[in-house]
C-alpha cells in the first residue's frame, strides 16, 4: 500500500487516492483516506464507454432526482468504477448538481487510468471522473480486473450496515460485477429498460434468457428487477426500493 494522494482536477474539485495490491490491505487504506466509519453502500455498476446517447438521456434523471439525493439523505457511501464516463460521470455529475456531500469512491485498475497530472502521458489512458472524493487504485491493467475490488470495497465500507447495487445498461464487465455482488450476499437491484446487459438479465428474471450468466445470476435470489419503461413510475418505485434497502438493519 502506497501513501494517500491529493489530486487536483482541472474543474477546481479534489480527491484524495490510494493505491493498495491486496485486498486485506483495504480496512488501512481506506482509514488513510478518511473512510473509516460505517455507513450504507450504495453500489452502481453498469455502462461505460459504450453506452449510447439515447440510454445516456434516458437514465440521467435516476442520478439527479434518486440515487445521488438518497446517497445524501442516508450518509452513504457510493462505490463505482470512478472513470469519466457513462453511469459513473453520471454518478459524479448527479452529485455536485445537488450540492451532495457524501463520499463517492472510484475503484479502478492503476494501469488504466491517468491522474490529473498525468493526462498528457499516454492518450491510451482513461480520465478519472472528476466528481468523486476518493479513488482506491488497484492492481491490474485490464477493464474488468476493478469488478471484484469493486465488492471488497463496499463490504468493507460498509463494515455490516446495509448494501445495494444498482445495475444499469452494462457490458459484458457488468456481468462479473453482478457475480461479484451476489457472491459476497448484495442484492442487485437491475434497471431494465436501461439497455444492454440489465436488459439481458431482465430477461432471466423473467424467464426469457439464452445467456448462461444471466440464467445464473438469476437464479441466485439476490436479483430484483424495476422497469424503465414507463419512467415516471419508474423513478419513484426505485427511489422507494432503494432507500428501503438501504435503511433496513441487517
Amino acid at each position: 500500500m502506497k501513501n494517500s494522494l491529493k489530486l487536483t482536477f482541472d474543474n477546481g474539485q479534489t480527491a484524495l487516492a490510494i493505491q493498495v495490491n491486496q485486498q486485506a490491505e483495504l480496512p488501512n487504506a481506506l482509514k488513510e483516506i478518511g473512510l473509516s466509519d460505517s455507513h450504507p453502500v450504495l453500489v452502481v455498476v453498469g455502462g461505460a464507454s459504450n453506452i449510447s446517447e439515447a440510454d445516456f438521456i434516458r437514465i440521467q434523471r435516476l442520478f439527479v432526482e434518486v440515487l445521488a439525493p438518497i446517497a445524501e439523505t442516508l450518509g452513504a457511501y457510493v462505490v463505482d468504477g470512478g472513470t469519466d464516463a457513462g453511469v459513473m460521470r453520471l454518478m459524479g455529475a448527479a452529485r455536485t448538481q445537488i450540492g451532495a456531500k457524501f463520499a463517492l469512491v472510484g475503484v479502478t485498475p492503476a494501469g488504466k487510468v491517468a491522474l490529473p497530472s498525468e493526462l498528457e502521458t499516454d492518450c491510451d489512458l482513461t480520465r478519472l471522473e472528476p466528481n468523486h472524493t476518493h479513488f482506491l487504485l488497484i492492481p491490474g491493467s485490464n477493464w474488468g480486473d476493478e469488478s471484484p475490488w469493486i465488492s471488497d470495497v463496499a463490504t468493507v465500507l460498509g463494515g455490516g450496515a446495509p448494501s445495494v447495487t444498482v445495475l444499469l445498461n452494462g457490458g459484458e464487465i457488468t456481468f462479473k460485477d453482478a457475480f461479484y455482488s451476489v457472491n459476497a450476499g448484495r442484492l442487485v437491484v437491475v434497471i431494465a429498460g436501461s439497455g444492454r446487459s440489465a436488459d439481458i438479465l431482465a430477461g432471466a428474471l423473467a424467464g426469457n434468457s439464452t445467456d448462461d450468466r444471466a440464467q445464473n445470476l438469476a437464479k441466485s435470489g439476490k436479483l430484483q428487477c424495476i422497469n424503465l419503461i414507463d419512467i415516471e413510475s419508474g423513478v419513484d418505485n426505485l427511489g422507494e426500493m432503494i432507500k428501503s434497502l438501504l435503511s433496513t438493519k441487517e
